[in-house]
């Protein structure tokens, strides 16, 4: 369980976005009522992504926790942003519908051209995103994952569009409603590069087999995202966790997937 964190919104703050009662830690944000609240972390990014969610037309095949105007009228108080609590749990165990529902966000968002944001943002997972595409260099391999990774990496010509990097466990299901996503962390790749990381987290963290990545070869290019994939969560957590932080369980849980995603690129279709 994620260990509630010092500092709850402020009773002003909660009140400006229009919650009620006292905050509740929900394990990445806090509720208020019919308010979900969190700190803001990279200012542009928020403004852009809550402009874009917030006039985001409706969808027959998900919804969206749409972001929250204060009543000053900006989207951030004092560090804070909102949006409406939507119901749903995450299910990690519904990895295909989580996909399903991530195919249908970027369609719907594949016409907004690239964020000004993203040159500057910086941040471990940022870094990941540019190692996978051999934008940085690959600097450390302390559990010796990336070399075979980096050596099957091939060269591949997708279009690029805003898509959503961390699917797995933002997208919440409740009976008879379609699936809702969350939490976007907005990144400039194609969009089955977004299915490729969602699979990942899937073989590695929660149980599913490997039939769910042959399930989703269709998609354009799959083993050399699958590679990017990897790439970006293993130098990501190398970033987070530094070299220290690799126990054998860690390591064991990504071995057999980049051993999958280096045939996959190999031996394409």
């Amino acid at each position: 369980m994620t260990p509630v964190p010092d500092g709850a919104p402020a009773a002003e703050i909660v009140t400006a976005f229009g919650g009620a009662g006292e905050p509740v830690w929900l394990g990445g944000a806090w509720r208020a009522g019919p308010v979900v609240l969190k700190p803001v972390t990279f200012l542009p990014e928020t403004l852009w992504r809550a402009e874009v969610l917030a006039s985001l037309p409706e969808s027959p095949r998900f919804r969206l926790a749409r972001p929250i105007q204060a009543s000053g009228g900006g989207w951030v108080v004092r560090g804070w942003e909102a949006s409406r609590l939507v119901a749903g749990e995450p299910d990690v165990r519904r990895p295909d519908d989580a996909l399903r529902a991530g195919a249908a966000f970027h369609a719907a968002v594949a016409h907004l051209p690239r964020p000004a944001f993203l040159d500057d943002r910086d941040d471990p997972w940022t870094h990941g995103d540019r190692v996978a595409w051999a934008e940085r260099p690959v600097t450390l391999d302390a559990a010796g994952l990336l070399e075979p990774l980096v050596r099957a990496r091939r060269p591949i010509d997708l279009p690029s569009q805003a898509v959503h990097g961390d699917l797995a466990g933002n997208v919440l299901f409740a009976p008879g409603l379609h699936p809702a996503i969350i939490d976007w962390p907005v990144y400039w790749r194609p969009a089955a590069w977004a299915s490729a990381i969602t699979v990942v987290d899937a073989l590695c963290w929660y149980g599913a087999a490997p039939a769910l990545a042959a399930r989703w070869a269709h998609l354009p290019e799959w083993g050399q995202l699958l590679i990017r994939a990897l790439i970006y969560r293993i130098v990501t957590d190398q970033a987070l966790l530094g070299g220290d932080g690799w126990t054998r369980d860690r390591v064991a849980a990504y071995r057999p997937v980049a051993d999958l995603a280096v045939t996959y690129a190999q031996h394409p279709g």
